[in-house]
């Protein structure tokens, strides 16, 4: 009957947990998203030219590497804000671009930025009500963002559209994945860092926002 008791007790306390957890993150998730919204807009009001992709790349695993190392400390804070200030940055650039290339820009940017809002909350409110165990999926979502990005970065070297419209396709699928997976894991108890919690969600909602951008401006561009 102690050990039942006990038994009782772990689960409630591991509960508490995972809900202390979860609302932190959501809380995070909120206010980076803002700040990177507020980058981005300073960044297009100033037209700051994109800074390229190497310099995106190695400001975006450096500013990762910190955020990794100090997620147990407040330092970690000021490094999650840093990466996705950092983002809203680079993004500003590709935001000015659409609203410059396409007389129906704004429209692509708003129906992108709705649509990876519907895709969040939807699969969030699944994970949450279904309570699923999504942790089977963690290998196939590596092995296909690894190969996601080797084919983004061949479609970008040899200029090749429909293979760059095809890695922004499984983007969204593969970043919709991940959605699932994090939000499971933060509820079973997989992930009790809400720091890395937040990254991992906020890198899904950049790149399904930027692969669903990118779609719409292929098929629905009004240049």
């Amino acid at each position: 009957m102690n050990q039942f008791n006990q038994s009782i007790t772990r689960n409630e306390a591991s509960i508490l947990a995972s809900n202390k957890v979860l609302k932190n993150t959501y809380a995070l998730l909120a206010m980076t998203l803002i700040f990177s919204g507020i980058t981005a807009g300073v960044s297009m009001s100033m037209n700051l030219p994109h800074p390229g992709f190497i310099i995106t790349l190695v400001g975006y695993i450096g500013l990762l590497f910190l955020t990794s190392k100090f997620r147990n400390s407040s330092m970690g804070l000021v490094c999650v804000f840093a990466l996705t200030g950092f983002m809203g940055m680079t993004l500003g650039p590709m935001l000015n671009m659409y609203l410059n290339a396409y007389s129906n820009g704004h429209q692509l940017i708003m129906t992108s930025l709705g649509g990876t809002g519907v895709i969040f909350l939807g699969l969030s409110a699944y994970a949450l009500s279904s309570k699923k165990d999504f942790s089977f999926m963690s290998g196939f979502l590596m092995v296909g963002i690894i190969v996601a990005l080797l084919a983004g970065i061949g479609a970008a070297i040899f200029s090749i559209p429909a293979l760059s419209l095809g890695v922004s396709a499984m983007f969204i699928m593969l970043m919709s994945g991940m959605i699932l997976y994090q939000t499971s894991e933060i509820i079973h108890g997989g992930e009790t860092n809400y720091i890395m919690a937040t990254v991992s969600l906020y890198i899904s909602l950049f790149n399904l926002f930027t692969s669903l951008l990118h779609i719409l401006g292929v098929m629905g561009g009004d240049d």
